[in-house]
C-alpha cells in the first residue's frame, strides 16, 4: 500500500512541476502516473547500476555527480512514457531537484500522518 501511495504522491508532484517548469511536460495525469511508476523501475534497476559503475566520478566529485545520475533517469522515463516531454538535460536536472525535494516533504508529512493514525 505504501508503495501506491508514494507513486501517487510522486504522480501528482509530477503533474505540479510540469505545469510550473518551462521544458517539461505531462499530457495528462494518466501520464503522470506512468511517469512516477516507471521512474520508481528505473530507480530500483537502473540507478544502482549506473551508481556502480560510475562510482569512481561520484567520489572525485564528492557526490555532485548523482544529480547527473538522476537527470539520466529523468531523460530515460521520458523516452520510455510517451506524453511525457523533456526538453534537454538542464530542464531534466532541473526537475530532478525539484522533484526530490517536493517528494521528501510531502512523504514526511503523508507518512508522519499515516504513523499517527495508526496508534
Amino acid at each position: 500500500m505504501k508503495f501506491v501511495l508514494k507513486v501517487l504522491i510522486t504522480a501528482v508532484n509530477a503533474f505540479l512541476l510540469a505545469y510550473l517548469l518551462p521544458g517539461i511536460s505531462i499530457n495528462h495525469f494518466f501520464t503522470a502516473i506512468a511517469v512516477a511508476f516507471v521512474l520508481a523501475l528505473l530507480d530500483a534497476v537502473v540507478k544502482p547500476i549506473l551508481v556502480l559503475f560510475t562510482l569512481p566520478a561520484t567520489i572525485f566529485t564528492l557526490g555532485l555527480f548523482l544529480f547527473v545520475i538522476n537527470a539520466c533517469i529523468i531523460l530515460l522515463d521520458a523516452y520510455f512514457v510517451k506524453g511525457f516531454v523533456v526538453d534537454g538535460f538542464w530542464y531534466a536536472l532541473l526537475f530532478s531537484i525539484c522533484l526530490s525535494i517536493i517528494n521528501s516533504i510531502v512523504h514526511k508529512m503523508v507518512l508522519k500522518e499515516e504513523g499517527r493514525s495508526d496508534n
